[in-house]
């Protein structure tokens, strides 16, 4: 079974990520915060599932 809180949380660092390097935007601003942010959820998730 597809893990959709799993995909939702790349697609969405996959999305900001892309805008951060075309606008070329600096460590520090919240696009990029939030980026750490999902990383952190992404790795969590992972832990807790075994994967």
């Amino acid at each position: 079974m597809a893990d959709l809180y799993l995909k939702a949380l790349e697609a969405e660092r996959k999305s900001l990520w892309a805008a951060c390097r075309l606008k070329g935007l600096p460590k520090g601003t919240p696009e990029r915060q939030r980026i750490d942010e999902l990383d952190h959820l992404l790795a969590e998730h992972k832990a807790k599932k075994g994967l």
